[in-house]
């Protein structure tokens, strides 16, 4: 079969580029993301309970929608948050694999059968649910050097104008500007003239409601079967209002004497903001921030390319003057840098193996050969890529460049074969090839098989970790299998072509490089012979190697720090601020200026982001929570790293007293979280739900955990201690006086905290019109107690009649998780401590200081690596227990593959000694090499076997087949492994974006090769004698008894 590809070199040619032509058409529509979908889909339920304070959307909102969805198929976690802005946010987590869509659906039906049991103001204003959308692309500043245009124009410009085309653009899965700076017309009533003219706010909100409508009157004049009309005309009503005149006009009541008593008369009207609750700025100035979410699927960068053309082509059209904008997150700057040295070390990988295929193989021609296998096996794997549904992503494209050194080993050993074949039997190419290919064909179909089986246990894994590892292991072995066929074909065929009898001028510069190296490498060579006749045919110092490797592999385990997915330097940091319990958005605001003027200031930073009333780590609003984005400047632009810069920025604003200040980097992978490091849940399992007695145990707990030297930082936004007014009223003065409890609350819902009455349209948007009470009516708790409400004779009776109020303290947000009440603990490890430690100290401390009823449970990333938990242990031996499987049947032994298995350690003991002496950690990235290395590893003893097995077939004795195995195949053995390092070099003294990355691949794949081969090949040649002896014993009794038969048979 091989011979007709050697014969016939255009066919072999053809498949090449039929392979080649199919990758190259996959990749222009191959997505482009910085991981693969990894994070678990979600759907996400929004209420709004306008008014309401924190407890009473968790019991009112919260807690029967939770019943509802909670056992949703295909649920693993439920969280939500209740804010005393009266929103409560559900978010749904699924399996990994689940359809979003479908998901969507199944929460959307559930929450449908529990909206009658949910607040009439609550169903009015609607409970949306979506599935969310993960990968944050862009986070879009629109500011105006126009000193006129504030927030609230800006935010609106940025609504009618911007957001629009933004949704528009294909392959963006949400647009929204963060913030509430929506128009409304604002009905800012005044108490006190109410009560002059009797008016409640029930009435006022009825007539806008019969007021303000559209209406439907007909036509007139329509045919009806009765007589013959000549004309037919269409009734018109002009609708709802929409300016601010229209709406001071309005008619709340017509008086005997025939005056009217307008809106105007009782209110000020005003077209201004929904809310006055946040606050959005840009380098200090005000802007309207748009967070742009990539949808599953598309191409990041082409979403990216085509939304920064269309803002091009908006700011040239619609722009008024004065309008900029920037980008303070942009997901591209560190996917493009990232891809960017990813592709440049796969040129140096391709140019580093070659420099040293050359110098083993020393011609051209030979060197040629390999260099043209590399780009068809990587271009072609493309096409496979887009059948299997992979992206072009970090993690793939680690693959195509750990492939190069793999994929170049096939084409070594063929051309090698035949090298030696030319060179020392004289043969002519065409009989060479053939010569050669009988000869090392089925090794290279073993070593194809075992290379690429190594990775098919790996696409079995479940959960997010199994779509990190699958799409990385699956990219390598179609790569490994496209480089056999290679192997089998193409590369034959070339050798045949252009391989010669070549002779180097030896008084050359290169004859002369040729000659030294070639008098080194025989004197390695009889050196590796003399060692090995020391070691190889005493099997207690192979054993005792074997067993020193052993424990130097585990005692490397115990001491090297674990991790999930680094924290890569992605130029951005993020600020989370809590000031005291009931401060103001303005106060919070101040602070936050503050921290943009010192951040501002410092050489390193691009630009700062700001919005006040608004937590990242919750993702909700509150007066006290303020959050920011620090945009850093190119990774070639600064020397700082993002952990220094933290440090820098910690102790630059130590003197702000007012707020608690955090900085912490954006999240390892967008969608796990909103901040790196670790975070779990305290979960109140009391039943109790004392908010007070949780709060102590939360900061006991949080107070050991700080006494930890393996835990850096650790905070929660959780605590009951801010002020709040209870309202007590007599029920029986109440009813004295006629006042329907009901009715005097939605009073002071409307007065106090504002009512959603009615919505009108104006440039083409929907807006609600909001009744409240002017601010100078509510600045202060006794203000209350002035305010009046009807009774059922429609008399004013004022609340202090009726009603007290009592200082009273309460929670700013409550948090459930899985239907308990909840604290989110965040933190990260301490510096040079591992996340691994982090979380097995936080296990322990919680284990010693959580009270009975009290317990906890991970989220986020960190409940993604304690499921991890020994994945990767399983997975090795189950990539081994393959590998042993493949070459006992190829061997027809189930003793001769563990001469290749039990050599392994030598390599896991390299990665693991060469990651911890570089400071690095036993991350999934060198989990990953390590699964990597025992296919390579394997490879290495494979080519010994194979020949000390040929030898051995021969007649000749285990430890002379062994010795002369080893020593014929340590050419071919230590040109791949050079090549296969050198090709990993980029990645070991990687630096920018992906570094941490780069470096734990990397380090991990050239360590463990380079001690793999290393002192691999001082044991194999033992390993074969100990396990090869009984195989031959077993063979030789065979014998004997056949010739026993024989002789018997013949008497």
């Amino acid at each position: 079969m091989v011979e007709m590809f050697i014969r016939r070199p255009v066919l072999s040619l053809v498949i090449s580029l039929l392979l080649t032509l199919l990758g190259i058409l996959a990749l222009t529509s191959l997505p482009i993301t910085q991981f693969p979908d990894i994070v678990p889909p979600s759907v996400v339920v929004t209420a709004r309970y306008t008014g309401a304070n924190a407890e009473v959307c968790a019991k009112a909102v919260a807690t029967p929608i939770e019943r509802a969805i909670n056992g949703v198929p295909g649920m693993t976690a439920m969280q939500s948050v209740s804010t005393n802005n009266g929103v409560t946010l559900i978010q749904v987590f699924f399996e990994v694999g689940t359809d979003p869509d479908l998901a969507a659906v199944n929460v959307q039906n559930r929450v449908t059968t529990t909206l009658d049991e949910l607040p009439e103001e609550v169903i009015k204003a609607g409970v949306t649910t979506e599935k969310e959308v993960n990968s944050m692309l862009l986070y879009l500043n629109l500011t105006s050097t126009d000193p006129s245009a504030d927030e609230e124009f800006i935010y609106n410009f940025a609504d009618i104008n911007l957001l629009q085309e933004l949704k528009r653009i294909e392959g963006v899965g949400y647009a929204e500007i963060m913030g509430a700076k929506d128009y409304a017309m604002r009905v800012w009533l005044k108490p006190e003239k109410l009560l002059a003219y009797e008016v409640g706010t029930e009435e006022i909100v009825a007539t806008l409601r019969s007021q303000n409508l559209e209406a439907a009157p007909g036509k007139i004049g329509e045919s009806s079967g009765r007589g013959e009309p000549s004309m037919q005309y269409v009734l018109r009503y002009g609708g709802k209002f929409f300016t601010q005149e229209q709406y001071e006009n309005i008619v709340i009541r017509a008086n005997e004497d025939g005056s009217v008593l307008r809106l105007k008369d009782i209110a000020d009207i005003e077209f201004g903001a929904l809310s006055y609750g946040m606050s959005s700025k840009t380098d200090g100035r005000p802007s309207a921030s748009i967070m742009l979410k990539q949808r599953p699927g598309s191409n990041a960068r082409d979403v990216i390319n085509n939304i920064k053309e269309r803002m091009a082509e908006l700011k040239e059209s619609s722009f008024p003057p004065g309008m900029e904008y920037n980008y303070a997150y942009d997901v591209s700057r560190f996917l493009d840098a990232s891809i960017k040295e990813v592709l440049k070390t796969l040129i140096e990988a391709f140019l580093l193996v070659f420099l040293v295929v050359f110098i083993f193989l020393q011609d051209w021609r030979s060197t040629l050969i390999p260099a043209l296998a590399v780009p068809v096996a990587l271009i072609s794997t493309l096409a496979f890529m887009q059948m299997l549904g992979f992206s072009i992503n970090l993690l793939t494209l680690f693959a195509l460049v750990l492939a190069i050194g793999i994929v170049v080993d096939n084409a070594i050993v063929v051309v090698e074969a035949v090298h030696v074949k030319i060179h020392q039997k004289h043969m002519p190419p065409m009989e060479a090839t053939i010569e050669a290919m009988k000869e090392i064909s089925g090794a290279i179909i073993a070593i194809t098989l075992v290379m690429s089986a190594v990775f098919v246990p790996v696409s079995f894994l479940s959960g997010p970790v199994g779509v990190f590892y699958r799409q990385f292991s699956l990219t390598l072995a179609i790569s490994i299998v496209i480089s056999g066929i290679n192997a089998l074909t193409l590369t034959p065929a070339l050798c045949a072509l252009l391989l010669r009898h070549t002779h180097i001028d030896k008084r050359s510069f290169l004859g002369k490089f040729f000659g030294k190296f070639n008098n080194r490498y025989h004197q390695l060579e009889m050196g590796y012979k003399g060692v090995l006749g020391k070691i190889a045919p005493k099997r207690g110092l192979t054993t005792g190697i074997l067993a020193l490797f052993f424990l130097l592999t585990w005692g490397a385990a115990a001491v090297l720090p674990g991790g999930f997915i680094p924290t890569e330097d992605q130029g951005m940091i993020y600020v989370n601020i809590t000031t005291p319990p009931g401060a103001t958005m303005e106060r919070t605001e101040k602070v936050l200026d503050e921290v943009q003027r010192i951040a501002s200031a410092m050489p390193q930073v691009e630009n700062v982001t700001t919005l006040a009333g608004y937590s990242l780590l919750t993702e909700t609003a509150g007066a006290s929570y303020g959050m920011g984005m620090i945009g850093l400047k190119p990774w070639d632009d600064r020397e700082e790293k993002v952990p220094q810069l933290m440090e820098l920025l910690r102790s630059k604003t130590a003197h702000l007293k007012d707020a608690a200040i955090e900085f912490f980097p954006p999240p390892a992978v967008p969608g796990f979280g909103n901040a790196s490091g670790f975070e779990f849940r305290l979960l109140d399992k009391s039943g109790t739900a004392n908010l007070n007695r949780m709060a102590e145990v939360s900061d006991s707990l949080l107070a050991a955990l700080r006494q930890s030297p393996v835990i850096g930082a650790a905070f929660t936004n959780f605590d009951p201690s801010f002020p709040q007014y209870m309202l007590h009223v007599n029920q029986d003065l109440a009813a004295a006086k006629g006042v329907s409890i009901d009715n005097a609350m939605s009073n002071l819902q409307t007065l106090i905290g504002s009512y959603y009455a009615t919505n009108f349209i104006r440039f083409g948007l929907m807006y609600k019109v909001m009744v409240q009470a002017l601010p100078e009516y509510r600045q202060h708790p006794e203000d209350i107690l002035k305010l009046y409400t009807k009774n059922d004779k429609g008399e004013m009776v004022s609340y202090a009649s009726f009603m007290s109020i009592e200082r009273v303290f309460g929670p700013e947000q409550l948090t459930r998780y899985n239907m308990y009440n909840s604290a989110l603990i965040t933190g990260d490890a301490a510096t040079g401590s591992s996340s691994a430690e982090a979380i097995a100290a936080i296990a322990e401390t919680a284990e010693k200081v959580l009270p009975r009823g009290y317990d906890f449970e991970f989220s986020g990333m960190t409940r993604e690596q304690v499921l991890a938990g020994n994945e990767a242990i399983y997975i090795f031996v189950l990539c081994l227990i393959f590998v042993y499987l493949l070459l006992s049947a190829q061997y027809e032994s189930f003793l001769l593959p563990l001469p290749v298995l039990l050599s392994l350690p030598t390599g896991i003991f390299g990665s693991f000694f060469f990651l911890w002496v570089l400071g690095l950690e036993n991350n999934i990235y060198a989990q990953v090499a390590l699964v990597m290395l025992i296919g390579l590893l394997g490879k290495n003893a494979i080519l010994v076997v194979e020949f000390a097995l040929q030898r051995q077939k021969e007649g000749v004795s285990e430890l002379k087949a062994a010795m002369e195995g080893a020593v014929s195949r340590l050419r071919p053995i230590l040109m791949t492994s050079f090549a296969f390092i050198a090709g990993l070099l980029p990645l070991v003294l990687a630096n920018g974006a992906g570094e941490l990355g780069n470096k734990s691949i990397g380090v991990a794949a050239a360590g463990g090769m380079l001690t793999g081969t290393v002192f691999g090949l001082l044991i194999i040649p033992g390993l074969f004698v100990i396990f090869a002896s009984p195989g031959r014993r077993k063979r030789l009794k065979a014998l004997q008894k056949q010739r026993t038969a024989k002789t018997y048979h013949y008497e």
